[in-house]
């Protein structure tokens, strides 16, 4: 790590509004003072470490954070894991041994509400107090607000539990996107024109079960489609499953690693007492996909490489 660095430090869960004000302080304090800014964040994330048993739904896994957060144009990103060891070190252990010892760090920005150390006693007025003894500069961002409510990632979370893409998007400043591996189904989609490629999401992803407008990335790639998030209760109400229909696109998807990002949806999810219902629904579901990704053309998560 660069001596001297500026760090936006945070959890980061899906990379919104909130952490980019942090993100572009740090950028600011960096060109400043003519040194590279780089992410500071936690893996696992430290609700999982104190709350094993319960389920966390994460808007990023630690891969696509750091795809998030190098497409910010920070210079880089430290990962510290969050153990026992991490989970009981005081506050001014952290700020002395980690931050100024380890990192060497001429500056830092937190948002308003960013606590750390033992206890979470650290806080952004702790760090404001010990700036000029340690010689750094603090910046504290303030909550970001849409329509006077605060962004953060627990609103966001309860936005995709209820559908609501555009909220969603807002606070992200982006759309949201999962990204797995395609996997073989029951080839039912096939046999009804509409073949899919099939995604197993994590198991605490609480998105709404629906029918949804995508923008799948593969590479460099983007191909619009439409997808259903949810158990098949036309089928077999089995395990949570993402299907994805791909417009005008042929070709063989098995083992790809696809983005899916969520531009738009649909409905809920339904149960239909025939095939011939169901492919009514299907053909109608596409047009209103493909209405919806025509009035955004560009949507998709900026993305930077990770090495």
């Amino acid at each position: 790590m660069p001596r001297g660095a500026v760090v936006a430090m945070g959890n980061f869960d899906g990379v919104h509004l909130g952490h980019r004000a942090v993100i572009e302080a740090a950028l600011q304090i960096g060109k400043a003072h003519g040194k590279p800014a780089l992410a500071l964040t936690f893996e696992p994330h430290p609700r999982s470490f104190f709350s094993p048993n319960t389920p966390q739904f994460r808007l990023t896994d630690e891969t696509n954070k750091l795809r998030l957060l190098a497409g910010t144009g920070l210079a880089g990103a430290v990962v510290m894991t969050f153990d026992k060891n991490r989970a009981g070190t005081s506050a001014q252990d952290f700020i002395h041994h980690d931050l100024i010892g380890r990192l060497e760090i001429s500056g830092i920005a937190v948002g308003y509400d960013f606590h750390f150390g033992k206890g979470r006693v650290g806080s952004p007025s702790l760090l404001v107090a010990e700036a000029p003894r340690l010689g750094i500069e603090v910046d504290v961002q303030a909550h970001v607000d849409i329509e006077e409510r605060p962004v953060s990632s627990s609103a966001i979370r309860m936005a995709l539990a209820e559908g609501q893409i555009e909220d969603a998007t807002a606070m992200l400043g982006g759309p949201w996107f999962v990204t797995g591996k395609v996997i073989h189904g029951e080839k039912r989609g096939r046999n009804l024109g509409y073949p899919t490629a099939n995604i197993r999401l994590d198991k605490n992803c609480g998105l709404k079960h629906g029918i949804y407008a995508v923008r799948v990335g593969r590479g460099s790639e983007r191909i619009d489609g439409v997808a259903s998030f949810g158990r098949r209760p036309t089928f077999d109400n089995g395990a949570p499953l993402l299907e994805v229909f791909l417009f005008d696109f042929k070709g063989d998807l098995y083992d790809n690693v696809l983005d899916v990002a969520f531009i738009g949806f649909i409905r809920n999810e339904l149960k239909f007492d025939n095939i011939e219902a169901l492919i009514r629904q299907m053909d109608d579901d596409s047009a209103r996909a493909r209405t919806q990704l025509a009035a955004a053309p560009g949507a998709f998560p900026k993305l930077g490489a990770i090495d």
